[in-house]
């Protein structure tokens, strides 16, 4: 089939490259207006116990669950006639807001409901809240919050105005996240041209790998804006999936052209260099892509529309990636011909450095062969360091914490995040933590309802609990009723009540305190909602999925890596060898950003726990990119290994050309997608830093760490049972594995070493 594709586009390929660039326009201009339909969350499943209470809430007793706060702030104090006359054209702009329900203010409630007002004032009595719900689906809340923040937002007279709550911070991340990725992508393609014109050191063939990223990540965005027309598609889909197709283009581009021009100095013309090239490195492209794919299908296991959105996304980007780089690539290759090496900008950069003429070596005089052959010397003390310095640096994943995310994940310069630390440490009670508790089809006795709030009030750290038979707290002599409460809060569906706290909603105490509630007798069947039963259930449903995914991963990557070399030892060390990988790169992200070593560098505010989503997202890209590399290397070393006697002799020498004759390729892509990755941690949001940081470093990791020094020392101490299969499976392999046929070879290959250019 890959022979069919690279005879298709070499016969016609002004035609695949025409066809190729209306496509890139189509999909641009239909992917424009993708940010727009994208949801802030996906974090949450209707089938949630706490999802259940807000919407019974939302539905029966609209603005019983605020999702919207305005903070107004002023050194004149919250009762100056400035702050009175701001809050009050605030309020009036929200109460006309058809969309807009339950508002409610410092300052309406001074006098009907003081209880309520002190909750809403500051401790230094600078800043009063104003808190509402905005009515409609996620897509539909965070677009309105965006225009409410637009009219509401600013400082007037000596008065700031701040949108925030859940809302307000949906809207500031997914402005951020729009405004990033144009930063990343004005970084990224244009280092990454550079570092390719280095790679390559002709700007033609550095030109090619750029041309096949623009394409991959036009296609992104054209696919996440059709998938927002049939599903809520993650906000942060858009930075990543745009990453990862400009990633992997490069990637699969580079291992094409470099195998191109190899086959060309081997002797080949330009139509059979291509044709080899799409045979070996096409078929290795394919099958890594593959790989890739089914690990961030994997994503598809956990019921959030976050990991979906990734797991459909994830595939269909994979997809162009690939596609571009075998059909895109051989069209433009047969035009260039010879010329792929033209403007070879390392000539008169030599002249100038008064350089001579670039040297040509065999794989076996090549650096890369000289190291590995040291590693296979002394496999065991090398096996035994490399393994103990990663597992080592794996130990901090041992005390991880995991939450879901909060304002906190954007800097101080967003509105939202503003509003949530003056929340946090300058009111008594957290108003955006408040746990609520929903009694649906309750009918009981007010008597009933004021046991259960007197119950609840004397959990640790709550400092009241707002019920329609009134307010309870404890007033130092006990917990008793201080003030009356809204009869709103019951009706003919069931009554609710507001729970404050001082607790932060993601903390061991937060979750201890949730416990301690949901133990106390309630008067009928409860629902427990608010942030930190959110985070708790949101959690466990997440967990619980785990070991599908994991499992399903597992399974994928033996399955098509058997398929791939016929070998039931390779899968597994390939598995190990990343699982160990990835543990290192987990416990740096958990010493970076759980613990907070290095906020002040890159800029972010630690919370004492990671965003769960992240490092499952993180673990199956990581998977995919460790398994790129791996296949791309095997298929080197078993190329060497089929041509070979079979000993154990051979299998060390194919081991060493094998790196020796990919090392510089795979530590190039590895670099190059380290740039794209690590272009994205330029965001101002936590959870892109954590996502660019920690794949840039496992990518890192994977190609040098691994490849060059673990990878051939177990390669070495397995010997030739690497390539030992059960004789049925063998024998399956045979009947339908990935075979290299003869007839596969366009012409005879010289049989001169390949050479590689001694810089």
């Amino acid at each position: 089939m890959l022979t069919n594709l690279a005879r298709f586009a070499m016969t016609r390929p002004r035609a695949v490259l025409v066809a190729a660039l209306l496509l890139m326009i189509i999909c641009g201009g239909f992917g424009a207006t993708a940010k727009s339909h994208m949801v802030g969350g996906g974090y949450l499943t209707p089938e949630l116990e706490s999802v259940q209470a807000n919407d019974f809430i939302d539905k029966h007793f609209p603005g019983g669950n605020p999702n919207l706060i305005v903070m107004v702030s002023t050194d004149a104090g919250v009762n100056s006639p400035a702050a009175r006359q701001e809050a009050q054209s605030v309020t009036d702009r929200l109460t006309q807001d058809p969309n807009v329900t339950g508002v409610q203010s410092y300052w309406t409630n001074l006098t009907s409901r003081p209880d309520l007002a002190t909750a809403l004032r500051s401790k230094d009595s600078h800043r009063g809240l104003i808190m509402a719900t905005i009515l409609g689906t996620d897509n539909e809340v965070q677009n309105r919050a965006v225009a409410l923040s637009a009219d509401i937002n600013g400082d007037r007279e000596g008065v700031q105005v701040r949108v925030g709550g859940m809302a307000g911070s949906f809207a500031d991340i997914n402005h951020q996240v729009e405004k990033d990725l144009i930063l990343a992508e004005s970084i990224a393609v244009p280092v990454s041209g550079l570092l390719l014109v280095l790679v390559f050191g002709s700007v033609i063939a550095a030109a090619l790998p750029l041309m096949v990223g623009f394409f991959a990540i036009a296609a992104t965005l054209g696919i996440l804006r059709l998938m927002t027309v049939f599903m809520d598609v993650s906000i942060f889909a858009l930075n990543m999936t745009s990453a990862l197709g400009l990633a992997l283009a490069i990637d699969y581009s580079l291992f094409i052209v470099s195998r191109y021009r190899e086959e060309l100095g081997n002797g080949l013309d330009s139509r059979a260099a291509i044709l080899r090239a799409v045979q070996t490195a096409g078929r290795t492209v394919v099958f890594s892509g593959l790989t890739v794919a089914l690990a961030l299908a994997a994503l598809a296991v956990f019921p959030q529309p976050f990991f979906k959105s990734f797991a459909y996304a994830g595939v269909a980007v994979v997809a162009a990636a690939v596609g571009a780089a075998v059909l895109l690539l051989p069209a433009a290759l047969i035009l260039l011909g010879d010329r792929v090496n033209a403007w070879d900008l390392r000539k008169p950069l030599r002249r100038l450095l008064g350089r001579g003429e670039r040297t040509v070596v065999r794989a076996e005089d090549s650096g890369w062969y000289r190291l590995v052959s040291g590693v296979m010397k002394r496999p065991v003390p090398v096996a035994v360091a490399v393994t103990a310095i990663l597992l080592l640096l794996g130990t901090p994943f041992l005390s991880a914490h995991f939450g879901t995310p909060d304002d906190r994940m954007i800097g101080t310069f967003a509105s939202s995040r503003q509003v949530g630390d003056a929340v946090r440490g300058d009111f008594n009670a957290n108003m955006a933590s408040s746990a609520v508790v929903v009694l649906p089809g309750f009918h009981g006795s007010p008597t009933e309802i004021r046991d259960y709030a007197t119950a609840l009030a004397k959990v640790p750290g709550v400092p009241a609990v707002l019920s329609s038979d009134g307010v309870y707290a404890d007033d130092g002599t006990g917990v008793r009723k201080v003030a009356a409460g809204i009869s709103q809060m019951a009706g003919p569906d069931g009554a609710y009540l507001s729970i404050g706290t001082r607790e932060s909603p993601f903390t061991e105490a937060g979750k201890t305190q949730l416990e301690a509630l949901r133990a106390v007798p309630a008067p009928g069947p409860v629902l427990f909602g608010g942030a930190a039963a959110l985070n708790k259930d949101t959690m466990d449903s997440v967990i619980s999925r785990l070991p599908l995914a994991g499992a399903a991963i597992a399974v994928i990557t033996l399955i098509l890596l058997f398929l791939f070399t016929g070998s039931v030892v390779l899968p597994v060390k390939a598995l190990l060898l990343n699982v160990l990988s990835l543990t290192a790169t987990f416990g740096a992200m958990i010493w970076i950003f759980q613990e907070g070593h290095l906020a002040g560098v890159l800029g972010f505010t630690p919370t004492g726990s990671v965003d769960m989503f992240m490092p499952i997202l993180m673990f199956c890209l990581a998977f995919g990119m460790s398994m790129d590399y791996e296949v791309f290397l095997l298929s080197r070393i078993r190329e060497e290994w089929l041509a070979s006697d079979r000993t154990p002799e051979a299998n060390t020498r194919s081991v060493a050309l094998g790196v020796a004759r990919t090392g510089k390729i795979f530590t190039a892509a590895a670099g190059l997608m380290a740039v794209v990755l690590l272009a994205v941690a330029t965001s101002e949001v936590t959870a892109m830093k954590l996502f660019g940081i920690g794949l840039a470093l496992a990518v890192i990791a994977d190609a040098t760490v691994i490849r060059a020094l673990l990878a051939p020392a177990l390669m070495r101490l397995m010997s030739t049972t690497n390539w030992w299969s059960p004789k049925p499976l063998a024998a399956l392999h045979k009947r339908i594995g990935l075979e290299e046929t003869p007839t596969d070879h366009p012409t005879p290959i010289p049989q001169q070493e390949p050479a590689l250019t001694k810089q």
